[in-house]
């Protein structure tokens, strides 16, 4: 008879067994058994809800007032599952950085430039205007200003939101709506230019109601 525990199979047998009947027990089919892994299984949300929270706290009060404990904590996640998952600190707001540009300011794939640009640029107005956005560029305007680190992951996340929003003239450029010869980086960074300078001069940045005129600007200007 045979019985398991945890995975490992051990044999029993009747207290008298003639010694001319004895064999030994065959070996498993499927070769040595597999001991199972202790400890709590890993929550796949767990992601989420952890970038939901530093994203928020940074859009709160930027990257240097956010902690690991209070992003945990917000998370509902002890602080070791944040930093099996972004070793340091810096891993973490960057990734977080990133969540929160692609819910604030999706890349959209409509099929037409100009559509595209007018989603992308409605989305950013949006951002930019609301008080969390406003608070969040004058943040990383600051900081960027004041340390050099914080310039530096600062500008490492607008470079990979910059990358991702150049795929829309990139697929201009496959349909035969923009020139090959157009610099994409520069056509990008039109509109957060506008935004940061506004910022930095304190002034308003461009409203929601201009997206039509701004589109148009642009697709005047890369258009074959």
């Amino acid at each position: 008879m045979r019985a398991s525990t945890m995975g490992a199979q051990v044999d029993t047998a009747p207290a008298v067994v003639p010694l001319a009947t004895r064999v030994s027990p065959p070996a498993p089919a499927d070769g040595p058994p597999v001991r199972r892994k202790r400890g709590r299984p890993r929550d796949p949300e767990a992601d989420g809800r952890i970038l939901a929270a530093a994203s928020s706290l940074i859009l709160l009060r930027g990257f240097d007032a956010m902690t690991v404990d209070e992003v945990a904590s917000n998370a509902g996640v002890g602080k070791a599952t944040v930093y099996r998952r972004w070793a340091r600190k810096e891993d973490l707001a960057l990734a977080a950085m990133e969540q929160l540009y692609r819910d604030e300011m999706p890349v959209p794939d409509t099929g037409s430039l100009r559509q595209d640009l007018t989603e992308a640029f409605r989305s950013t107005l949006l951002f930019a205007n609301s008080p969390a956005g406003a608070d969040y560029l004058r943040t990383l305007v600051k900081e960027s200003m004041r340390d050099d680190r914080m310039a530096s992951l600062y500008r490492e996340a607008s470079q990979r939101a910059e990358t991702s929003a150049m795929q829309i003239f990139e697929r201009g450029v496959a349909r035969g709506e923009v020139r090959p010869d157009v610099p994409l980086p520069a056509a990008v960074r039109m509109l957060m230019g506008l935004i940061v300078v506004a910022t930095v001069m304190r002034t308003e940045p461009p409203a929601v109601d201009e997206v039509d005129e701004l589109v148009e600007l642009v697709v005047r200007g890369v258009a074959t």
